[in-house]
């Protein structure tokens, strides 16, 4: 079973202690508002990483990350985008894409709240990892 270190928006902040705590961890996914290219780079180095950009995020990241991303982990569906919400109260594009076809996983940033919600009208877990930067 994969471990996957889950982030949002760093704005650019990632404190050293995150190399330490994320170590065990197979993969990084980070929910936007990254902050630069430069720190991207550098958690990618660290271990392989799955981005999108965020409302913050300048062009050069915009251009290496997508704005959401649809992707497969060990079997589980995954979505991933900046904005999106929660149960109950998703933006318009996540909720058109939940309607469409639901991830059983679902991970948005950009509140800074640290939301993990079972959604059982779309019967998937819907993940928000707060803000991991220092200002935002």
């Amino acid at each position: 079973m994969k471990t996957i270190g889950l982030l949002s928006d760093t704005h650019g902040h990632l404190d050293d202690k995150f190399f330490d705590f994320f170590a065990p961890c197979d993969m990084i996914w980070h929910a936007g508002d990254i902050g630069s290219l430069a720190l991207a780079d550098r958690i990618a180095a660290f271990k392989p990483l799955k981005a999108v950009y965020g409302n913050m995020d300048d062009q050069k990241t915009r251009l290496v990350y997508p704005l959401e991303q649809r992707f497969e982990v060990e079997g589980a569906d995954v979505y991933m985008t900046h904005i999106g919400g929660y149960p109950g109260n998703y933006s318009p594009a996540a909720k058109a894409v939940l309607n469409n076809h639901p991830p059983k996983i679902f991970v948005c940033g950009h509140s800074h709240i640290l939301r993990i919600i079972y959604d059982k009208k779309y019967g998937c877990l819907a993940m928000n990892p707060g803000a991991a930067g220092m200002s935002g």
